[in-house]
């Protein structure tokens, strides 16, 4: 498949509540607001028009279009709580688009709480997603826990048994097991507007190294990806 980046929307929500991390989403990190990280990665791939920031927010709007970012709307309250579903902020910025006559054949769905994820990650996903018959590429890391090996559920006699059937003596045995990271979500339009992502029948990961996986939701999440950007930073001064 031939890729027309002017047909693909980049969709980066951020809404105001936080109760881990107030402000989560505007908090400097490393000495940026943590949104710029995602605005700045979407950039360097495509035009800022094709970059959309849905937020509640006021500040949230006015630093991510001092960045550049598109703000077309203000996300409706309804949409910006806890249970409000990724699906349904997707499904507000179609029905928006149909109405400019501008619906994208696909949309690429980037989270701003993944400072680490870069446009090399993003370059090399699109690839995957243009090279696949599938309705989605979704980032992934490699799980150090597992169903068949330390994953445990408690039957109705309240003992614990492994999630999957399987006897495993060593961890390096069991089938690799992956989760998602948060970070790139990649899928056709028809396919989001159709069925739940869960639903999907046509999944291809894309891996991503562990350290550049961090999805922050609370301070530890925070204070290690401060830890790697800093770390990040000196190691080039001390090359350089």
């Amino acid at each position: 498949m031939k890729i027309n980046k002017k047909d693909i929307l980049v969709l980066i929500p951020a809404r105001s509540g936080s109760k881990g991390l107030p402000d989560k989403n505007i908090k400097k990190l490393h000495g940026k607001p943590l949104i710029s990280y995602t605005i700045e990665t979407a950039q360097e791939i495509f035009d800022n028009s094709q970059v959309i920031v849905s937020t509640d927010d006021l500040k949230i709007a006015k630093i991510a279009e001092l960045k550049g970012a598109n703000i077309p709307f203000l996300r409706p309250k309804e949409l910006a709580q806890d249970d409000s579903s990724t699906r349904d902020v997707i499904l507000h910025l179609v029905e928006f688009l149909k109405s400019k006559k501008r619906i994208p054949s696909i949309i690429v769905l980037l989270q701003a709480t993944s400072p680490l994820r870069n446009s090399t990650h993003l370059n090399e996903a699109l690839k995957l997603f243009f090279q696949k018959d599938c309705d989605m590429v979704v980032s992934v890391s490699e799980s150090k826990i597992s169903p068949y090996f330390n994953l445990f559920e408690e039957n109705k006699q309240g003992y614990l048994k492994k999630s999957k059937a399987g006897i495993y003596m060593r961890r390096q045995d069991v089938p690799l097991c992956y989760e998602y990271n948060g970070a790139i979500y990649i899928f056709k339009t028809k396919s989001i507007v159709k069925s739940e992502m869960k639903d999907f029948k046509k999944i291809v990961k894309y891996v991503m190294p562990k350290n550049d996986s961090i999805d922050i939701d609370d301070e530890l999440d925070w204070k290690l990806a401060e830890y790697i950007l800093t770390k990040g930073h000196d190691d080039k001064i001390g090359n350089s």
